[in-house]
């Protein structure tokens, strides 16, 4: 069973059910991954989803990755990826898989940017915040087409167009 946390601070309010958001897409990225059945698993696996400003994402972005400025999304995973196809088997009862913040005002200048509503780019970054969680990642190119695969499938089951294709003008 997934648990969704979420944390939301100002730059995040108004009519959007972030919770409900954040829900459908861990659950979907996780859905879409090789990693499908922790979401099904009598185990409670959480994942806290914090939704903040700018600030605090170049705080956290400075500090662990050595770069002195906000970005759209930061995942902190808790499990190694080689451990991920063994929780089946945990008895702890509660797993943290980790977590993912997102920086309001980079979320909302890049979905001005793309035309899409924030909704939908904050969506996009969960999910691809998610699959960080589950050892994705793109450093090299094989592993960026690999997990850039997984995001347009998830997407694509929840109604957003492929945030990677390239319009022609």
């Amino acid at each position: 069973m997934i648990e969704v946390a979420i944390s939301p601070e100002e730059g995040w309010s108004g009519a959007t059910d972030w919770q409900a958001l954040a829900d459908r897409a861990v659950n979907t990225a996780l859905r879409h991954s090789p990693h499908a059945a922790l979401v099904d698993m009598a185990v409670l696996v959480e994942i806290s989803v914090r939704f903040t400003d700018d600030a605090e994402v170049q705080a956290l972005n400075a500090s662990y990755r050595g770069k002195d400025r906000p970005t759209n999304v930061l995942s902190f995973p808790m499990v190694e990826p080689d451990l991920l196809p063994t929780l089946a088997d945990s008895d702890d009862g509660e797993i943290l898989l980790g977590d993912i913040v997102l920086a309001a005002g980079v979320c909302l200048r890049e979905a001005a940017d793309k035309g899409v509503p924030m909704e939908t780019h904050a969506t996009h970054l969960i999910v691809h915040g998610t699959l960080h969680l589950l050892g994705y990642d793109h450093i090299d190119e094989a592993e960026g087409d690999a997990m850039e695969s997984v995001e347009r499938t998830a997407l694509a089951a929840i109604g957003i167009d492929d945030p990677y294709a390239i319009e022609d003008d």
